[in-house]
């Protein structure tokens, strides 16, 4: 049985087909002009439109036997993006012309679930997972559900702006092209000194990563060299992130972690957390991504569940 995956996010058109244990995708990040730290919604909508029909033919899925799609960031009510239509207007074309099962879920339980696929030996009904991305800082208690694959409660997040939004502006202001985890990473990975330690603003697994912005901004206007400042940057969000989730293992000390989300690819950010704690897991680095991959596996399950 053959399951073709779509998802529209933000900054990424990413199609996937699965079929058993082995998967393929195609995809790719949309274009942001010039020194701009993202996109407007109408531009990913539009740019998706222009990519599906290229990437479709590169995958070239064949005769498929269900579709599944990215419908929504979250699987709760009034979560809603429109970049996220045209994923939706194409899975239902297709679905509707071969006849076959349509299946929904949201871009979160898309990237837990291509984690879960792609972190090891992760056999768990519940368990705690911390989606870092562009658009998203959420430390979640996560439980699997059949209809929406995974239904998450949030424990802790960013009460400003996200980790991935703090990795990308000063990327920006460094003259890095967006978007910037992996350039930061680079110029990070060269700096061979110490960097002093970072003063986080963290209440319980809540966090405030805006002030961290502007005292970048102020070591990148002292001259601060890039390498320097890059470095300070992934060590402020590593330690943020720890410090969330140590307070969140307070109140649920026996479940794993599960690390979902672009800023996940990250290695620094990924080392320094591994060092820290036991029982934490994460995606393999390409699928920690946006990707359709984990939305294709989820339909695969729900069709396989109802054959």
């Amino acid at each position: 049985m053959k399951v073709l995956g779509i998802d529209t996010s933000n900054y990424t058109t990413s199609l996937a087909v699965v079929d058993g244990a082995a998967h393929r995708q195609a995809r790719e990040i949309l274009t942001v002009e010039g020194n701009e730290c993202g996109l407007r919604q109408s531009n990913a909508l539009f740019l998706h439109v222009k990519n599906l029909p290229r990437l479709m033919a590169e995958l070239s899925p064949g005769v498929v036997d269900a579709v599944a799609y990215s419908s929504r960031p979250r699987a709760v009510e009034g979560s809603y993006m429109p970049c996220f239509l045209a994923g939706q207007s194409v899975a239902g074309s297709i679905a509707a012309t071969l006849g076959v099962p349509l299946y929904a879920f949201s871009h979160q339980a898309g990237h837990i679930e291509a984690a879960v696929r792609t972190c090891g030996n992760f056999d768990f009904d519940t368990f705690l997972a911390y989606h870092l991305s562009g658009g998203t800082t959420e430390l979640l208690l996560v439980r699997r559900d059949e209809d929406e694959g995974y239904l998450c409660d949030i424990i802790g997040k960013t009460r400003d702006i996200s980790a991935g939004q703090l990795i990308d502006r000063i990327g920006v202001r460094l003259g890095i092209g967006f978007p910037c985890g992996a350039g930061l990473e680079s110029a990070a990975l060269t700096f061979d000194g110490k960097v002093a330690r970072p003063k986080i603003c963290t209440d319980g697994a809540d966090c405030n990563l805006s002030g961290a912005e502007n005292m970048i901004g102020r070591m990148i206007d002292d001259g601060v060299p890039c390498a320097e400042v890059a470095r300070f940057t992934l060590e402020f969000v590593s330690r943020t992130v720890a410090a969330t989730v140590s307070a969140a293992r307070t109140s649920y000390p026996s479940l794993p972690v599960l690390f979902v989300g672009g800023v996940m690819r990250n290695s620094i950010i990924r080392s320094e957390i591994a060092s820290c704690f036991d029982s934490v897991y994460f995606a393999e680095a390409e699928l920690s991504r946006d990707n359709a991959v984990g939305t294709a596996y989820l339909g695969y399950k729900k069709l396989m569940k109802g054959i």
